[in-house]
């Protein structure tokens, strides 16, 4: 498979609107790729917590249509990373798309896990229930959304489900980017899944972003990390080599606690 994750720049003098067409045009750069992920909340900034109410949108609002429109005229499976979803309910959710190359919606994932310690996205989005796993032709993806990637059971309920990819879309801080690196190896190595985890770039309501996205392997291996700054990395990799892995050493048939495993190859 061919992926390419587009580790955005979110810059505050930037409107909403610019940068929504700014992203579709990058995704409809990668035409020829396999898969194209952007990172979380790249519209509003992860950590720019002031203007999740004004810009929060519904869940067909104008992000679903202009990604939509992106992946369907590139032909590419497009997560879409997240934005602020204002359900009918009027609750915020942190939110996460994921388009076919027809342009169709094919799952949405509301994040889990809310960064904030009792303020921020803690107090103001409410809490996604459900782990979601969208099946591509080559693999199956297991979605999670930066906080997320900290809490390992949430990737085993996620291998249980099938997933052999776990895609994070993150807006993680510079000044944590060591845990960064850290936890994508583990929650690969743990469940011998490949591990497509994109940050963004530029500065949250003066929050430096840590940028490097990475690609790690289902041994731990990185297969390709970006630098600080905006750009587009790509990467060519066998989905296979997660079922290879588990053949070969299949440690995960010895799990003795927690969620039951499924029977693997």
């Amino acid at each position: 498979m061919h992926a390419s994750l587009i580790q955005i720049a979110v810059n505050q003098d930037e409107s909403v609107n610019s940068r929504r067409e700014r992203a579709a045009s990058l995704v409809v750069a990668q035409r020829g790729a396999d898969l194209v992920v952007l990172p979380e909340l790249w519209m509003v900034g992860a950590f720019a917590y002031t203007t999740f109410a004004d810009e929060a949108e519904p869940l067909h609002g104008p992000t679903h249509e202009i990604m939509a429109k992106a992946a369907a005229e590139a032909g590419v499976w497009l997560h879409a990373g997240s934005f602020v979803e204002r359900a009918e309910d009027g609750t915020l959710y942190n939110t996460s798309l994921v388009f076919s190359p027809e342009g169709e919606r094919a799952a949405s994932y509301r994040k889990i896990h809310r960064f904030g310690f009792d303020k921020g996205e803690a107090v103001m989005m409410g809490a996604g229930e459900e782990l979601v796993t969208v099946a591509l032709p080559e693999t199956t993806l297991g979605l999670a959304t930066c906080y997320d990637l900290r809490f390992p059971e949430q990737f085993r309920g996620l291998v249980d489900a099938g997933a052999e990819t776990m895609v994070v879309a993150a807006g993680w801080p510079e000044r944590r980017r060591s845990h960064w690196t850290l936890l994508a190896q583990a929650r690969a190595v743990e469940n011998q899944a490949y591990v497509l985890a994109v940050g963004s770039a530029g500065t949250h309501a003066r929050v430096q972003q840590a940028g490097h996205s990475i690609v790690v392997d289902p041994w731990g291996e990185v297969l390709a990390e970006a630098g600080a700054d905006e750009e587009v990395l790509t990467v060519e990799f066998d989905p296979a080599k997660a079922t290879t892995t588990r053949e070969q050493f299949p440690a995960l048939k010895d799990r003795r606690l927690g969620i039951a495993p499924r029977r693997l190859p």
